[in-house]
């Protein structure tokens, strides 16, 4: 697998049924921790709201993933959500779910039917990219052999994650997996180059 889908930038939506009011907010995320800190800002923002539902799916293997109901009848929220993500096949995907209740319980269908729905409009209001799987390395060199590095990641394009660029530079790269080897190789033939996995560090 090259590829994996994911949505590119926040997004937000709203479902009312019976006086409840369903906020969604979808967005990218691609580690835990920052979903925990996006977490406490929604509900810090609606702090008088019932609930703060939630799932998210991180990893381009789709192994990572999580659902919370936060007090709702089980299976019928952070379930709906997910699969939500599932049904368009993203992954660091997340979307948290605000629910003002209105004072009319709407049963479980009715609660599985505003967390579907209001999620699914919140990811159509996302677009979604198709992105490449890299892998990330570390490489240290000589400034003088910054022009040949640039070259290498240009042609093969990767992604430059971090730099710091002095006399002696470090670079941290995201490589396509689909050029892998190729890459690599490239920048073994650049005299001084040291190339680290992240995998090894």
């Amino acid at each position: 697998m090259d590829h994996y889908l994911s949505i590119e930038k926040l997004s937000e939506a709203e479902y009312k049924d019976r006086g409840s009011r369903f906020i969604a907010y979808a967005f990218p995320v691609a580690e835990i921790g920052f979903f925990k800190k996006k977490l406490q800002e929604i509900k810090k923002d609606h702090s008088k709201a019932t609930h703060h539902c939630f799932a998210y799916r991180i990893g381009v293997d789709g192994n990572n993933f999580r659902v919370s109901d936060d007090g709702e009848p089980a299976g019928t929220a952070g379930k709906q959500i997910l699969g939500q993500i599932d049904s368009k096949s993203l992954v660091n995907t997340a979307v948290i779910v605000v629910r003002y209740f209105g004072g009319t319980l709407l049963g479980v269908p009715g609660l599985i039917n505003a967390y579907k729905t209001v999620t699914a409009y919140a990811l159509q209001l996302t677009p979604v990219t198709k992105k490449q799987i890299e892998s990330i390395y570390f490489l240290e060199f000589d400034y003088t052999k910054m022009n040949d590095i640039m070259r290498v990641i240009k042609d093969f394009e990767c992604t430059m994650i971090e730099k710091n660029l002095e006399l002696f530079c470090e670079i941290k790269v995201g490589i396509p997996n689909k050029q892998l080897i190729g890459t690599l190789n490239s920048f073994k033939e650049i005299p001084g180059v040291e190339i680290k996995s992240v995998e090894n560090m």
